[in-house]
């Protein structure tokens, strides 16, 4: 095996950069770690959670993170219409990546 070098490294390549493409963001981790402890949850709690998000933004996020089958959308037929946000099986894998980034920061919290 040869000595690893920058000269040729690729960081799209690494699986770091696949993770970060899914999850990074101002609101998406935050989405993330809201689900994991509270799941499901409305779209109105998810907001005032986050506090001063606008709905067009936090729309958005949801949807991209729907589209990346890291979160389910539920809707129940019913008025008002009724919403309800939880992690997919495959958002429930990335669990174990989230606690690591909260007993970091508690660790290390200053």
């Amino acid at each position: 095996m040869g000595e690893k070098t920058i000269a040729n490294a690729n960081f799209e390549d690494t699986g770091y950069s696949y993770t970060l493409s899914l999850i990074s963001g101002k609101y998406k981790p935050v989405i993330l770690y809201c689900l994991m402890e509270y799941e499901p949850v409305r779209f109105n709690e998810m907001q005032r959670y986050l506090k001063r998000v606008a709905d067009k933004t936090l729309s958005q996020n949801l949807k991209e993170l729907e589209a990346d089958d890291l979160v389910i959308r539920r809707v129940y037929p019913q008025i008002p219409p009724k919403v309800e946000y939880s992690l997919t099986d495959r958002g429930h894998s990335l669990v174990s990546v989230l606690d690591l980034l909260c007993e970091w920061g508690n660790e290390n919290r200053r």
